[in-house]
């Protein structure tokens, strides 16, 4: 039903592929334009709209070593450095 379409990206003028399997994906979701830009483009296009992520430093409560964490730590609750946290996650899955 649905065929490999070669497109021009607006952003860059490179051609990309729009695959028959994205149109169907887009049929499927009622969208009726056909992508404008290729993917590298949609990515930027996205990624310059995003805030960049604020990181605070805490004391991980298991190791004592430095965590970079992306909220505020709470005195309250325990902050663990990422692989702490990973080691903690893999036993509670266990």
């Amino acid at each position: 039903m649905y065929e490999d379409k070669t497109l021009t990206c607006k952003e860059c003028g490179q051609t990309f592929v729009f695959t028959a399997g994205e149109q169907e994906f887009y049929a499927e979701r009622g969208f009726q334009n056909e992508p404008q830009r290729c993917k590298a483009c949609r990515d930027a296009r996205k990624n310059a709209a995003r805030a960049p992520r604020e990181y605070f430093t805490a004391v991980c409560a298991a190791c004592g070593g430095e965590a970079k964490v992306p909220f505020e730590p709470k005195s309250d609750r325990p902050v663990y450095c990422s692989d702490c946290f990973a080691r903690i996650r893999e036993n509670n899955n266990n």
